[in-house]
């Protein structure tokens, strides 16, 4: 993956204001060459989002939220991959995602779960009813953003931090080399999703374009979960459905393993007017 020089290795003399934490190379495969990213030791404080955003990214580094979940698995035991990631930029979005909605919606989402903002239902190719051909991105929202999308993922993570035992089970603050918020999972290597898609940086291309379009930020990071702020959500029952086709098709385990188990309800619960978007892979 193409990146800018790596500045955790001088962290200590960067000047930046950190409490104890500690760099992780670990990796599926063994120690890694250099750091990948820093945690700290302790639990976050609501304020250091903002303070360490401010600070770190004119280094090229970025704020993340890391979790250890219920199972208290913390980022040395997440199988990180970063040999296995490609590079953010060399993917389209549209084409990740159709590729996903080909492999995935025909054989998961049965006809009734899908409306026409979804995907609709409609012939195959071989005449029988089925999910439909991939609807493409959905538009930008109408509305406008009511403030400005780092503010926004401010807000969210200084919400979690103020009570991640509840949210999360426990979450510390977290600094990855990175040029935008999308790619910070592609620039640790993030294993999260692997039984959906070995190289994270395919879906960080879609978390690109829902920055573009939805003003997303990625909060949270788990060892197969995800929190993304969103700062211009969808506003209308049909800007919803069609973004819950892109999230089926990025995150089909929100759909498929997760009650009611129909998409146009998850577009209508899970998607509008929500700021918060949850994704979790089996």
């Amino acid at each position: 993956m193409a990146t800018l020089p790596n500045p955790l290795p001088s962290l200590a003399s960067s000047g930046l204001d950190l409490p104890p934490g500690s760099l992780v190379d670990a990796t599926l495969d063994g120690p890694w060459h250099e750091p990948l990213l820093w945690y700290a030791d302790g639990p976050a404080d609501p304020r250091d989002w903002s303070r360490l955003r401010t600070a770190g990214r004119p280094l090229g580094l970025l704020p993340v939220l890391v979790t250890g979940g219920r199972r208290d698995q913390w980022p040395e035991e997440w199988g990180l991959c970063p040999d296995d990631t490609s590079y953010p930029g060399d993917h389209d979005a549209d084409e990740v995602l159709a590729d996903f909605w080909t492999d995935y919606a025909a054989d998961e989402v049965a006809p009734e779960n899908t409306g026409p903002g979804a995907g609709g239902t409609g012939p195959d190719t071989d005449g029988s009813e089925g999910p439909g051909a991939w609807p493409g991105l959905a538009p930008v929202p109408a509305r406008e953003a009511a403030e400005d999308a780092d503010v926004a993922a401010a807000g969210l993570a200084g919400v979690i931090a103020a009570d991640a035992d509840a949210w999360l089970g426990g979450a510390r603050m977290a600094l990855v080399p990175a040029r935008r918020s999308a790619d910070i999972p592609a620039a640790i290597g993030w294993s999260g999703p692997m039984n959906h898609e070995n190289d994270v940086a395919r879906l960080c291309a879609v978390l690109r374009s829902w920055e573009d379009r939805y003003d997303a930020r990625v909060v949270v990071l788990g060892f197969d979960t995800m929190i993304v702020s969103v700062g211009r959500p969808p506003a209308t029952a049909e800007e919803a459905r069609a973004l819950a086709a892109e999230h089926y098709a990025f995150c089909p385990d929100n759909i498929d393993q997760s009650p009611p188990y129909d998409l146009d309800v998850y577009a209508e619960k899970a998607v509008l007017n929500q700021e918060a978007w949850s994704f979790w892979w089996d």
